[in-house]
């Protein structure tokens, strides 16, 4: 469970991220942040694993406040707590294999990390996670030989190698085609049911936010404007969270709404 208890995030400027954030995710959620670009969908989500850590209120992950995290109990928080970006994270110039066993890394050591001393587990759990988003057949290829959406269909399975209760997607398909987006849409979707892990998405595709999410919150301006089941969610709600018309263009996946 994550727990937004008043949480606020103001800069050394004076400029508020996140304002008087008051929400509930339960385990194995889906759940689908939407928003206009600037209305606090990565700080949000970056909040949960401490990447940007709030100013005020209290923020719980399974039961703990996780703002004094320091040292160790930051690091733990990281392994729990798995993050997909929007530009895959890779590194581009070492093999599939090596990119998606790194997610042990919590679990094993830097030092043994950079030995590349992993077990036998370790690997049969790694190309396991390949298999899952059917790219095992690139197992020994470089990650830049690799196209975009296979690209993140790899740091897909490097946080399934992670095993973490929470899973974290900033804007995931904002750099793919639709019919490739709907691919890791659909990846992310079947590891949340099959794993019951919490995931929590920022989309700008109203049409996908719609179609995956369990649960869509929205925000404007670093608060929360709206929190319902999607079922419940219409064209009148997102205008209601954007604060303007929906254009069709925002329906397929506009410009407008990258985080």
């Amino acid at each position: 469970m994550i727990e937004f208890n008043n949480v606020s995030l103001t800069y050394p400027n004076g400029t508020k991220g996140l304002k008087d954030i008051n929400v509930t995710i339960n385990k194995g959620e889906f759940v689908v942040i939407v928003g206009l670009s600037g209305a606090g969908k990565s700080t949000f989500i970056r909040s949960i694993n401490r990447m940007v850590t709030t100013t005020d209120g209290e923020l719980r992950v399974n039961g703990d406040n996780i703002l004094p995290y320091k040292g160790k109990k930051l690091r733990d928080l990281r392994t729990n707590v798995g993050m997909i970006f929007q530009h895959y994270n890779l590194v581009k110039r070492s093999s599939v294999m090596k990119n998606v066993i790194a997610g042990r890394l919590g679990h094993t050591g830097t030092l043994r990390t950079l030995l590349q001393l992993y077990s036998k587990e370790d690997l049969s759990l790694a190309y396991t996670s390949l298999q899952r988003v059917n790219i095992a057949e690139k197992v020994h290829a470089r990650a830049d030989e690799l196209s975009g959406g296979q690209q993140q269909r790899v740091s897909i399975a490097r946080v399934l190698t992670q095993e973490p209760d929470i899973l974290l997607a900033d804007e995931p398909v904002a750099s793919l085609d639709p019919p490739t987006s709907h691919q890791v849409m659909s990846y992310l979707k079947r590891v949340n049911q099959e794993d019951q892990i919490t995931t929590i998405v920022n989309l700008h595709f109203i049409d996908m936010a719609m179609e995956y999410a369990d649960r869509i919150i929205g925000m404007r301006g670093g608060e929360v404007v709206y929190d319902g089941p999607a079922s419940d969610v219409t064209e009148k709600t997102f205008e209601e969270i954007y604060g303007r018309t929906i254009r069709e263009e925002d329906k397929v996946g506009g410009e407008d709404h990258a985080s």
